[in-house]
């Protein structure tokens, strides 16, 4: 039986998206690592799978392009709201995923019945050492020192909004050489969950540039968790304020730390790009 599939995107992070029951899935990680290959496959940064929950409606699963899974993903959250809204599996534009890294609420902005925004609650930030996590004495990583493997020293600031980052202030964001440096960061012997890894350059106190290395996927065009990584980081070092813009590839989203509540919230755009069948294996 050939799998049903949509190809949907967050300002270019891109994820396949299949409703687990209509279409059981056996071996989620061998087939994220198919469906992702972006030459022999389908072509994403991972598949996410849409499950009924346990105590909300909802439970979404991220399988990243290596197989590996993941506790959350900002983009994908947002999509996965658009994906059962418009298939009428719901009729609430306010309601709550579950996900590895807990209960995540989304608020819908619809018009004409298509959902053009998300704003989703990716809960409260952690920046203690072992909640990263990361070795080392207990603490906040603050533009701490770290060697790589290939001898460079640079200096990093962690934190954890459901899954870890470590984020390090650049000149040019844009010019870092990703593919180089990003697998010696997520899989430095530091971080033993391994680690997203964000490039930042700040514009203003309200705006900043991001580049990632996702742990699992690589180079991805955005990362909504990634952003409100690169962005707690940025207000924790006092580089701006706790309402920013943070610039990707093809867009921006808003990330708002709340002092009211302690939560993050993240709002921006979901995007479906095409509906598919993957051949049975």
């Amino acid at each position: 039986m050939a799998i049903p599939f949509t190809k949907m995107h967050g300002l270019g992070n891109d994820y396949l998206y299949i409703n687990t029951e209509l279409t059981p899935v056996e071996d989620p990680a061998g087939l994220s690592r198919a469906m992702s290959h972006r030459h022999l496959g389908a072509g994403a940064d991972g598949i996410i799978l849409v499950m009924p929950g346990d105590e909300h409606p909802f439970r979404m699963r991220i399988f990243n392009a290596d197989g590996s899974e993941a506790e959350t993903c900002g983009n994908g959250i947002r999509c996965f709201a658009k994906y059962v809204y418009e298939r009428n599996m719901t009729p609430d534009t306010e309601f709550i995923i579950e996900t590895l890294a807990g209960p995540n609420r989304v608020q819908l902005t619809v018009e004409d019945d298509k959902v053009v925004s998300v704003r989703s609650n990716m809960g409260t930030p952690r920046f203690d050492r072992a909640e990263i996590p990361m070795d080392g004495a207990p603490g906040k990583v603050l533009e701490e020192p770290i060697r790589l493997a290939d001898g460079r020293e640079l200096k990093v600031t962690c934190a954890n909004i459901g899954n870890p980052h470590a984020v390090f202030f650049v000149d040019d964001a844009t010019a870092i050489n990703l593919t180089e440096i990003g697998p010696l960061v997520e899989n430095h012997p530091a971080f033993p969950a391994r680690t997203n890894v964000e490039f930042v350059t700040v514009v203003d106190e309200d705006n900043i540039i991001m580049r990632i290395w996702e742990r699992g996927s690589g180079i991805t065009m955005a990362s909504g968790s990634g952003s409100c990584g690169a962005a707690l980081a940025s207000m924790i070092t006092e580089r701006v304020n706790r309402k920013v813009r943070v610039h990707l590839v093809h867009g921006a989203l808003e990330i708002h730390w709340s002092e009211e509540d302690n939560c993050v919230y993240q709002q921006g755009p979901a995007t479906e790009v095409y509906e598919g069948l993957w051949p049975a294996l």
